[in-house]
């Protein structure tokens, strides 16, 4: 994929997640990935993003800034939302969560092999408590 496919194919994916169109996946991501350098699958993915937004229905994904080198895509983004049940542990407090989110991710075949992320713990965690 180009550069221009690739930042059309990540804002689809971001598009579909925040319109919580988990059913299209499929679209985007294979069956089995490596996540977080685990073998994994698009299975354990929509696990994993519905246990997010069942906790945090309003959970928005939103790109601050996208980096593509061949066929890796580097990402920042910001995450928001609301708790409206216990997540991560913690009981919601009814203030709503800002975190930035890195991600890395490697596109083969025109979808998601490779998937990685990193959040600000220690910050999203006082946010939940405080």
């Amino acid at each position: 994929m180009s550069d221009t496919n690739l930042r059309d194919f990540y804002q689809r994916y971001v598009d579909a997640l925040n319109a919580r169109e988990f059913d299209r996946m499929d679209e985007f991501v294979h069956e089995s990935i490596v996540m977080h350098s685990e073998p994994s699958s698009r299975d354990a993915l929509l696990a994993q993003l519905n246990s997010i937004v069942d906790a945090v229905p309003d959970f928005h994904w939103e790109v601050q800034e996208l980096a593509i080198n061949g066929d890796s895509i580097a990402v920042r983004a910001i995450n928001t939302g609301t708790p409206a049940k216990e997540w991560l542990g913690v009981a919601p407090n009814g203030k709503p969560i800002e975190i930035v989110e890195y991600a890395i991710y490697r596109v083969r075949d025109g979808k998601f092999l490779h998937m990685s992320a990193v959040h600000d713990g220690e910050t999203l965690r006082k946010q939940l408590t405080g």
